[in-house]
């Protein structure tokens, strides 16, 4: 008899197939995916970006076909050093580091801060991308209801190696923080020395007000110099342009960025230059500003038609709010003994994909919410959806 084989690692048994289920939800016929973060393929300006992509090669060959710097090509850094400053923030490029999308960005922050067993204060429900870059960890989370009357930000952080939060449309409820709780916030980091995560994949995304100043913006008003602050921002180029060049990118004090330089080193070594350098030209042509009028339109609209048709056939089953801007509603069970993971296998079977609240829990115990996102349908689809939604809510088990 053949020797067994060594167990896999642990976490491994901890890991949920939710976001294997709605990323290979288009390769299945007539199934209407309203799970997952997606964009719409529509926005993407596919001729320019080809042109930037042949730039790229034939005019910086040394940039985009080399190994690149690991924590990535100066130039980008210093876009977006000089994208990101303000009167108040002084950024350099020592402040900057591209990463291969918004998630290597939380894995190389759970590399650096994490011990085994660390204990991590998190905005609640919590961004499932993150739980899983951190699940390796076997971290201890401490739940951040922000908006809570009785949350004490000074509290949530004591004893965390870091806190965690997406202030602008969280995912996944839609909430943007207020700016008297980002104030709130920054003040606890400062006050503990923890480090403040700020993810902000959907910053550009406002549909109604003015936009808030982030809390890294806030972070540098507290003195004067080079950035050194509390806080780590998370940016990404996915939402922004296209998710398939994989480009993110952290703002933060030079000794994180060092740190989460030497962390990359051991992980992809570097990110592809290729992407870089086109990242670079669409900010610098002004490409990346162009596309923001007409991403916003149109989201905003699939929003309004996403909400519509949950008032007309939803309002019975589960309560939400209309969010300002992002990507998603969440929504929650009327009946507080309905059970999501259970519902999604009958979305399912009745032709559409949601996203169960239990993934957003690192607990997995609360099972009476879904995240619905409205970027990728048009609105006719996202209306159908609902249809679908609704007539699985109402089958039996």
């Amino acid at each position: 008899m053949a020797p067994s084989r060594p167990a896999f690692a642990r976490w491994l048994g901890q890991t949920n197939d939710v976001t294997q289920i709605f990323l290979s939800a288009g390769q299945v016929p007539d199934l209407i995916n309203m799970a997952g973060g997606l964009p719409d393929p529509s926005i993407w300006p596919v001729d320019d970006l080809a042109a930037l992509a042949a730039s790229a090669v034939r005019d910086h060959p040394t940039e985009a076909l080399a190994y690149s710097p690991i924590d990535g090509l100066p130039a980008l850094r210093d876009l977006l050093a000089a994208r990101y400053a303000t009167p108040g923030l002084t950024l350099t490029r020592d402040n900057v580091m591209i990463t291969s999308g918004g998630m290597q960005a939380l894995d190389l922050i759970g590399r650096v801060l994490l011990e085994e067993g660390g204990l991590i204060a998190a905005q609640a429900p919590t961004y499932l991308g993150a739980l899983d870059a951190w699940r390796p960890h076997h971290p201890r989370f401490r739940p951040m209801r922000l908006e809570a009357n009785d949350f004490d930000p000074a509290a949530a952080f004591a004893g965390a190696q870091f806190a965690y939060t997406v202030p602008n449309f969280s995912n996944p409820t839609g909430r943007l923080v207020g700016l008297a709780q980002r104030q709130a916030l920054l003040a606890a980091a400062q006050a503990t020395g923890v480090w403040l995560i700020e993810d902000d994949p959907y910053g550009t995304l406002y549909y109604d007000g003015a936009q808030l100043p982030r809390l890294l913006t806030l972070a540098g008003q507290a003195k004067p110099g080079p950035y050194d602050g509390p806080v780590v921002y998370l940016g990404t180029l996915s939402k922004e342009v296209a998710p398939g060049f994989r480009i993110g990118w952290v703002i933060a004090a030079p000794e994180m960025i060092a740190a989460l330089t030497a962390a990359k080193q051991g992980s992809d070594m570097c990110t592809s230059g290729l992407n870089q350098r086109i990242a670079l030209d669409a900010f610098a042509s002004g490409l990346a500003d162009r596309m923001l009028p007409g991403i916003l339109d149109l989201y905003r609209s699939r929003r309004d038609a996403l909400c519509a048709a949950m008032a007309r056939d939803l309002a019975g089953l589960f309560d939400w709010d209309k969010p300002e801007g992002g990507m998603f509603v969440w929504a929650t069970a009327k009946d507080p003994g309905m059970d999501t993971d259970a519902l999604l296998k009958k979305t399912l079977a009745h032709g559409v994909c949601i996203t169960p609240s239990s993934v957003f829990d690192p607990e997995g115990t609360h099972r009476r919410s879904i995240r619905i996102n409205f970027t990728l349908n048009p609105p006719e689809r996202l209306a159908e959806g609902v249809r679908r939604l609704a007539r699985a809510a109402a089958a039996p088990a």
